[in-house]
């Protein structure tokens, strides 16, 4: 079956390829499949315009040679520069079919530029020379395309292997997905990224891509208790716990219900809050059977009293949602004997925290450092930022899209937690409920268009959840 949400690592990119080969598929044809189908958005960007391709040695080489030949063959104006000599049999093949010039790169200059230097598998520095050829040519024309993944970049990790690069309009993945097509910094280099098929089905052990959810709504027999009841537990700041109540009831739960320590003044007239100050009456609210859901750690505080309710909540071995205060309190013996699913939802410095807290390196790159929280803690980890990875305890992991730069305001990481507790209620999947909940957050953020607040974005979630019936 075709995966055209599957990311994959390089190693299994090859594992791919070998795949298709096995099965009859020679490289030649690989290749023309990935360069052609390159092509195609090259020729649309440049309308005609002349087009420089820098060719590198190795096969994401040869399919720059696929791509010249393709935009020649339409009568387009297209030049080569050959950094290297190709040094695979299929890249020299690509080439020896290649009809148009080879020029100078100090010659070279023109509309579009096609960097096809490196692909996917560089781990080596780029060399000074190679970094100076390459933003050279960049600057000499009007916009740059990056074949597969711009040269100098790890594809595993999104690590930068130059001091600087060029910023591409476009990122053609050639396949499938990279890892680093969904990381920082990597992903600030592009404004675009785009797909061309080659065929291969998935691959064992593949992430995936978040794409939009198919939800409905809800049965013609359904109430409120039914649809998924959330409880947000609120502590000593109360606007955050507001603003994840607000979240939850636009994302499709049937009830929300804020559980404060204290009178909540200026609630809105439909969010139920109940006062449950104490161990007796947070108890009987948090753990009403017919809660689905819990939130906990929006607003929540760090003091005794916050700890107190944290473990309180997690003892009720309900679904649970851990977020924000939550995460910086947590300890591994509140989970101890929890038979139910969580979802932890920490930014950068919180993983940094769980990771210690459970032992871990914290060294490696985002997507391993999300599955080995974890598997550590056995629970559904959205490790959120300008790159959001999701991992559950078994391995599977997911990868958000590129999000609104005005997501960088407070109080958005309330809603996005408001959002998946909601989702969790009503699915009862941590894993379902966590993809869910990242792509509506992302969503609504590109319907709010620019500086909005995070009251806003809330309110936004509802016309995300909409687009998705």
């Amino acid at each position: 079956m075709l995966a055209p949400d599957q990311v994959l690592t390089a190693a299994q990119m090859v594992s791919a390829e070998e795949r298709l080969m096995a099965a009859g598929t020679d490289v030649h044809e690989l290749m023309q499949r990935a360069g052609r189908g390159a092509a195609e958005y090259v020729w649309r960007m440049a309308a005609n315009a002349p087009v420089t391709v820098l060719c590198g040695p190795g096969n994401n080489g040869g399919d720059g040679y696929v791509i010249a030949e393709a935009i020649r063959e339409r009568g387009g104006p297209v030049q080569v520069v050959a950094a290297f000599e190709p040094g695979t049999d299929a890249a020299k093949r690509a080439a020896s079919l290649y009809g148009g010039p080879v020029i100078a790169a100090r010659d070279a200059q023109g509309s579009i530029f096609v960097d096809c230097l490196f692909g996917t598998g560089l781990a080596r520095a780029l060399s000074d020379d190679l970094t100076e050829m390459l933003c050279d040519l960049a600057s000499r024309h009007d916009r740059s395309i990056a074949i597969d993944m711009p040269s100098g970049i790890e594809s595993n990790s999104g690590a930068l292997l130059a001091g600087r690069l060029p910023h591409y309009a476009l990122c053609i993945a050639l396949g499938a997905w990279k890892q680093a097509h969904f990381l920082m910094p990597a992903m600030a280099s592009w404004d675009m990224a785009r797909l061309v098929d080659i065929g291969a089905d998935r691959e064992e052990g593949g992430a995936t891509a978040i794409g939009k959810p198919a939800l409905s709504r809800p049965a013609p027999d359904a109430h409120k208790y039914r649809r998924g009841l959330v409880a947000v537990v609120g502590g000593s700041m109360p606007g955050a716990a507001l603003l994840a109540s607000k979240a939850a009831g636009h994302a499709g739960a049937g009830y929300v219900k804020l559980l404060s320590q204290h009178k909540i003044a200026n609630a809105p007239a439909d969010l139920v809050t109940m006062k449950a100050p104490g161990d007796v009456s947070f108890g009987k609210a948090a753990g009403d059977d017919r809660v689905s859901a819990i939130l906990v750690g929006p607003g929540l505080g760090r003091d005794a009293r916050a700890s107190e309710r944290l473990g309180q909540a997690l003892s009720l071995d309900r679904p649970t949602v851990i977020d924000a205060d939550g995460l910086t309190m947590l300890r591994k013996a509140m989970l101890k004997g929890r038979d139910s699913a969580a979802i932890l939802t920490p930014h950068e410095g919180e993983l940094a925290t769980l990771e210690k807290l459970f032992g871990l390196d914290g060294s490696a790159a985002k997507p391993e450092r999300a599955r080995a929280l974890a598997r550590a803690a056995n629970a559904v980890v959205i490790a959120k930022g300008p790159d959001t990875v999701i991992a559950a305890p078994d391995g599977r992991t997911a990868f958000a899209g590129k999000a609104s730069s005005w997501l960088s305001v407070a109080g958005t990481g309330d809603v996005l937690a408001g959002v998946t507790a909601s989702r969790l209620a009503v699915t009862g999947d941590a894993w379902r409920a966590a993809n869910e909940g990242v792509w509506l957050h992302g969503e609504a953020a590109r319907l709010s268009g620019a500086a909005f607040t995070a009251g806003e974005l809330a309110d936004t979630i509802r016309k995300a959840l909409e687009t998705c019936l």
